[in-house]
C-alpha cells in the first residue's frame, strides 16, 4: 500500500504495508489477552495470568524483525511476545486451559507458555531467569557457526537480580549473538522501579559493561522496529550482543487478581490515551490510512480470539497417561543410574 500523496513528506516514506500488518497484531495481541482474562474470570484457568495490555508495541517490534529460527526467551508476561513470534492462538489458548492440542499438551500454562516449532523457549515464572538461557542459547548459536540470534525480554525488575549482570557480561566476554531487551514498564510487581533502583537505569548499566545500548520508546513501534532492525543486522554480522531499554506502560494490573491501587488513576487513564495500538492508528491515519481499514484490524481480531477461547473451552482434557510423558528418569536409582 502505498501513502496518500497529500500526507507530508515523513508519512509518505513510512513502509505502510509493515506498519498495516504491526497494527493487526497488535490488535491480535490484545484481543488474545482480554479473551485470556475472560478465561481467568470464568475460572478455567489455574494460575496467575499477566495481561501485556499495553506492552504490545514491544512485542510486535522486536519479533518482527526476529526470523522463525532465532531464539526468544520471555518472562511471565509472555503472551505476546509468543503470538508475535508466530505461535498458533489457539494451541496458545488451549495450553493456558489445560487442554489437549495445547503447546506444551496443557502442561505449562500461561507462565511458561512456549512452542518450540517457532523458537520460543518459553516464558518463564523466575525474574531475570531468562537472561541465562538467551546467554546460553547465543553460545550454543556462536559454537555452531550458525547466523541465528537469541533474543531475550525481561522486565525492568529484572535489572536489580544477579543473572542480569551475569548473562549480559557473559554474553559480551564472549561477544555472543544476543538481543537483550528491557521491557520498561516502570513497574517491578507493584512496586515502582525508580524507587529501588541506583543509577542511570538499564541501558547505562548495559554500557557499563560494554554493551551497545540505546534507550527507545517502545509504544512507538515505528521507532523501535527501526531500532530492533538495526540491532539483530549488527549482531547477525558479528557485531556481538545488543541491549534495548524500550520504555512503555503496563495497562492493568501486575496479575489478572491485581486491583492495582498503588498507581494514580489520572496517571493510568493518560497512558491509554498514548498505548501503542493508538499512536500507531493516528500514524497510519495521517499517511492517508481509512479508519474503516484499522477498525476492521480490531473486529477481526476479537472474532478471532472469541473462536479461539470457544475452541479451547470445548477442548478434551488431556489423557492420564500424558501426565507420564516428558519426566525426566535420568538419575532414577531404579534405572541404575548410581
Amino acid at each position: 500500500m502505498t501513502a496518500d500523496p497529500r500526507a507530508p513528506q515523513a508519512a509518505r516514506n513510512l513502509d505502510l504495508d509493515r506498519l498495516l500488518a504491526h497494527h493487526k497484531l497488535m490488535w491480535r495481541i490484545r484481543a488474545f489477552e482480554e479473551a485470556a482474562l475472560r478465561a481467568n474470570t470464568d475460572k478455567l484457568v489455574l494460575g496467575a495470568i499477566h495481561p501485556s495490555i499495553g506492552q504490545e508495541g514491544i512485542a510486535v517490534g522486536v519479533c518482527s524483525n526476529l526470523r522463525t529460527d532465532d531464539i526468544l526467551a520471555s518472562t511471565h508476561r509472555g503472551h505476546g511476545h509468543t503470538l508475535a513470534k508466530g505461535a498458533d492462538p489457539t494451541a496458545m489458548m488451549r495450553e493456558l486451559l489445560g487442554r489437549e492440542g495445547g503447546t506444551s499438551h496443557g502442561k505449562g500454562g500461561s507462565m511458561h507458555i512456549a512452542d518450540f516449532s517457532v523458537g520460543m523457549l518459553g516464558a518463564n515464572g523466575v525474574v531475570a531467569a531468562n537472561i541465562h538461557i538467551t546467554a546460553g542459547a547465543a553460545h550454543a548459536i556462536k559454537l555452531r557457526g550458525e547466523d541465528r540470534v537469541a533474543c531475550s525480554i525481561f522486565g525492568d525488575g529484572a535489572i536489580n537480580r544477579g543473572p542480569f549482570l551475569e548473562g549480559l557480561n557473559w554474553a559480551k566476554v564472549f561477544e555472543l549473538p544476543a538481543l537483550f531487551v528491557c521491557e520498561d514498564n516502570g513497574y517491578a510487581s507493584t512496586t515502582r522501579t525508580a524507587d529501588m533502583t541506583a543509577g542511570k537505569g538499564p541501558a547505562a548499566r548495559a554500557e557499563a559493561i560494554g554493551l551497545p545500548a540505546m534507550e527507545v520508546d517502545g509504544n512507538d513501534v515505528v521507532a523501535l522496529d527501526e531500532a530492533v532492525r538495526d540491532a539483530v543486522a549488527a549482531i547477525r554480522a558479528g557485531g556481538g550482543p545488543r541491549f534495548i531499554n524500550a520504555k512503555t506502560y503496563r495497562l492493568t494490573g501486575h496479575t489478572a487478581a491485581d486491583p492495582d491501587g498503588y498507581r494514580a488513576r489520572d496517571d493510568v487513564a493518560a497512558a491509554w490515551k498514548r498505548c501503542p495500538i493508538t499512536r500507531l492508528a493516528q500514524t497510519l491515519a495521517d499517511a492517508g490510512v481509512r479508519g474503516d481499514q484499522l477498525a476492521s484490524h480490531e473486529r477481526d481480531a476479537i472474532e478471532e480470539m472469541d473462536a479461539v477461547y470457544d475452541d479451547a473451552k470445548a477442548a478434551p482434557w488431556p489423557p492420564l497417561s500424558r501426565a507420564f510423558a516428558d519426566v525426566q528418569d535420568v538419575g532414577d536409582p531404579r534405572n541404575g543410574a548410581y
